[in-house]
């Protein structure tokens, strides 16, 4: 997909500790989602992982269908470092938009509002063709407005418009556990194919 944000783009952030985003851990709403999930053998995708801490905190609870894919090598190398048993079939380097396969969950939780908004209706239509029927897509957005970007952000209006094209149940509801700085300015999405 042509964007501007690239692998090299997010490399050199890495490479200059330009990751306002990583907050060192799994984000809070999506681990107390990941918490509830009874099904070990869910194959799941972390689309735009960064560093990855929700595949780590799912690989830790023993989920080893977690798969993760990043425009950049950097997160996925930091990834390999901190769990060398994660399996290297499982770190995909490439385009979530050029990415094949099937999966039970995708978890969002950085790249929607990394993506330029122009792309967000695809993001949407390429989640939806990944999920097998009854597949989920869960995962947390911001919802507030910055300037440039990213992070671009947005509103439920817009998501819902976005997602419902695509999803035969939509859900996005504020998040009431997020972190302290976010506090107020997060939705929780949950997608049913």
């Amino acid at each position: 997909m042509e964007n501007f944000l690239n692998e090299k783009y997010w490399s050199q952030r890495y490479e200059n500790n330009e990751t306002g985003w990583d907050v060192g851990a799994p984000s809070t709403p999506l681990k107390e989602y990941i918490d509830q999930l009874i099904d070990k053998n869910l194959k799941i995708l972390i689309p735009g992982c960064g560093n990855a801490y929700e595949a780590e905190y799912l690989f830790n609870l023993g989920f080893k269908n977690v798969f993760v894919i990043d425009l950049s090598p950097i997160p996925l190398n930091n990834l390999k470092k901190r769990i060398p048993d994660f399996p290297d079939s499982n770190l995909i380097e490439g385009d979530f938009f050029d990415h094949v396969g099937s999966y039970d969950l995708i978890i969002e939780q950085t790249m929607f509002c990394a993506i330029e908004p122009k792309f967000r209706s695809q993001y949407a239509e390429k989640a939806h063709e990944l999920l097998n029927n009854g597949g989920k897509l869960v995962g947390v957005l911001f919802n507030r407005e910055f300037e440039g970007g990213p992070p671009f952000g947005g509103n439920q209006t817009e998501y819902l418009d976005y997602f419902s094209r695509f999803f035969k149940s939509v859900s996005i509801e504020p998040c009431y556990n997020s972190i302290k700085p976010r506090q107020g300015s997060e939705v929780f999405l949950k997608c049913i194919k």
